[in-house]
């Protein structure tokens, strides 16, 4: 079983197309939402002792006892065994106030650097500076997607989101990205909707892991591997964020995933 946390229901959303388009109906996953930021998970690990080494404990038994904590029984019958791999999405919220950037940013490269490996502890995704960034471009492809970037201030002003709408090509219509089979819909016409959405999502993923070469290494263009969660941080950090305009590259970790799970295969890039 596939055990993906997500930090909202939104993330679930977007998910959910995903696996419809990409991932075989005979896969096992698993879903859950913790419905909180990354900080405040942070903080909850800390309680259980799992940071700094201070206690290694399954990640499915901790956050079973989290979500638990909280009410939700969700994970209350998922085994520690059943799991065989965990993906974490979260956002970067740089806007976030109840401590210091400088602390926010501390406890974030702590976890990214805990949370490495999708067969052990499980794998941590940012999204920066949230999940909307997945929504936040031109007609698809975008070639300036590369130039987008976001400051501190507007995400504390929460024009974020609402400037999502407004600077998409698509407004707030999801049915680009997310796949809506309807009724009446006959084959035909279904698998135009899926050709339409896959297609989308390809864009998407072309776009996202060659901007985060662009971050990492100063190069608009597809990798061989998408980079290190780690690696994007830190230059995020250098390159944008401990500037004198305090903002962040626009960048979404679910297309950066797809390319890291199914490799260059999944936007159609041959691996020549």
């Amino acid at each position: 079983m596939i055990l993906f946390i997500f930090e909202g229901k939104d993330d679930k959303t977007y998910f959910e197309s995903i696996k419809r388009l990409f991932f075989p109906e005979k896969s096992d996953t698993f879903v859950c939402t913790y419905n909180s930021n990354i900080y405040s998970l942070y903080t909850k690990l800390q309680e259980h002792d799992t940071l700094h080494g201070m206690l290694e404990v399954n990640t499915v038994s901790v956050f079973k006892e989290i979500l638990l904590e909280k009410g939700d029984e969700t994970l209350k019958n998922i085994r520690e065994d059943e799991v065989s791999e965990i993906y974490l999405f979260f956002d970067y919220d740089f806007q976030e106030k109840a401590r210091t950037l400088q602390e926010n940013n501390q406890r974030l490269s702590e976890l990214l650097e805990y949370f490495t490996d999708e067969t052990g502890r499980g794998k941590l995704y940012i999204n920066y500076p949230m999940v909307e960034s997945l929504r936040y471009t031109k007609q698809l492809p975008d070639n300036d997607y590369w130039q987008y970037t976001v400051t501190r201030q507007k995400c504390q002003e929460d024009k974020f989101k609402h400037q999502v709408h407004e600077f998409s090509f698509y407004g707030a219509n999801l049915e680009y990205i997310i796949l809506t089979i309807k009724s009446a819909d006959d084959e035909a016409k279904k698998q135009e909707k899926t050709d339409a959405a896959k297609q989308n999502w390809q864009h998407l993923i072309v776009m996202n892991v060659s901007k985060s070469n662009y971050i990492c290494n100063d190069k608009y263009e597809i990798p061989v591997e998408a980079d290190n969660q780690k690696d994007i941080f830190d230059n995020q950090l250098s390159k944008y964020v401990e500037t004198d305009e305090c903002r962040v590259a626009v960048l979404n970790s679910f297309p950066i995933f797809l390319f890291d799970y199914f490799g260059r295969e999944i936007a159609n890039i041959e691996n020549s």
